[in-house]
């Protein structure tokens, strides 16, 4: 009679086609990824104490020292007589202030309510001469020779570099729009093949119809895996069991047919792209800076927390001369000398 003591063996021993090299990559892919993704997953609490304990505190404060030079700034606005062009400075460096504190959570509630304020007001003052630009523009286009005329090269290198940035901006949203319908099309055969795989590997199982109780106890243990697998969505791993379960069933390790292993193709590169993102949206929650994103990188996701550290550890010494150097500014463009010479100097 048929035993359904599974031994453990790995996917690419049990898909025995030589021919296949793809799969066999993709198979190798995918465990290589599940074990990425779970060191991830173990050391997420560590990374984020060592973290919050080093580099949050000093990420906050530099936060609150812009907020501060904001408010300087708009204080200035009103009760220093600046001219013409220093006014456009300072109201160019509020309006960048409020871009980038509008993106953080650093600042308490309150806080990013006045930053908001002062964003629609920036957005504003910005707004009118780019619409009287455009009247401009139009007015001198109704006047402009036709197209055997002058041209005037300016404005034509304006709209030149306009369609190109509108360009390049239409590329990178269509590329998104790519990556998010490859993974929305990969989540959804994932979610389908699942309950697919499941009900029939739990169907070939079936502890119940077995009359056998030392039988039976084995393809309970089976099952139980098998639902696990299940419910941590884990794809991989049930086309693994089913295969295991379906070779046992009749007894020899058959052959697998071409259809099937383009089915195995097709899901596994979905869970690939799966596990992928999951990857890419723990390291993302973990990381903080560009330079430890693109260290991760470098070692295609794999986890080295002792050099994870280490680059925590320099972000902090960075942010630490950053926070030194934001409260010189803020010290120097609360006095209206001081101002000035930010302005005059260009180190506003």
């Amino acid at each position: 009679m048929t035993s359904f003591k599974i031994q453990t063996s790995s996917f690419a021993q049990l898909v025995q086609v030589p021919q296949d090299h793809k799969l066999r990559i993709l198979i190798d892919q995918i465990e290589q990824q599940k074990l990425q993704l779970s060191a991830w997953q173990h050391a997420q609490e560590e990374i984020r104490a060592y973290t919050q304990k080093k580099l949050i505190p000093v990420y906050r404060d530099v936060y609150e020292v812009l907020f501060q030079q904001l408010q300087s700034l708009w204080n200035s606005l009103s009760q220093i007589d600046l001219n013409k062009s220093s006014q456009k400075v300072v109201e160019e460096k509020c309006f960048n202030l409020t871009q980038m504190l509008s993106k953080s959570n650093m600042l308490n509630e309150t806080q990013l309510e006045t930053v908001e304020k002062f964003h629609i007001y920036f957005e504003q003052v910005f707004a009118q001469p780019r619409n009287k630009q455009d009247k401009k523009n139009n007015f001198e286009s109704s006047q402009a020779p036709d197209a055997h005329g002058e041209q005037n090269d300016s404005t034509i290198d304006d709209d030149s570099l306009w369609d190109k940035a509108q360009y390049q901006q239409a590329r990178q949203q269509a590329k998104l729009k790519r990556q998010q319908d490859k993974q929305a099309e990969a989540e959804k055969l994932v979610n389908q093949s699942l309950k697919t795989v499941y009900l029939k590997t739990a169907s070939i199982i079936h502890p119940d119809r077995e009359p056998d109780e030392s039988k039976k106890a084995a393809k309970t243990a089976l099952l139980q895996r098998v639902n696990e697998a299940y419910e941590q969505e884990d794809l991989f791993t049930l086309l693994k069991l089913q295969l295991e379960v379906e070779q046992l069933q009749v007894g020899i390790q058959k052959a697998i047919q071409q259809d099937q292993l383009n089915y195995y193709q097709q899901v596994l590169q979905a869970q690939s792209l799966t596990l992928e993102k999951q990857i890419q949206i723990l390291i993302n929650s973990l990381v903080w800076s560009n330079k430890a994103k693109i260290e991760v990188q470098k070692t295609q996701g794999a986890l080295n927390i002792q050099k994870l550290y280490q680059q925590i550890d320099q972000d902090v010494s960075s942010l630490k001369q950053q926070l030194k150097l934001e409260k010189q500014r803020l010290m120097e463009m609360s006095k209206a000398s001081g101002l000035a010479f930010l302005i005059e100097h260009s180190l506003l």
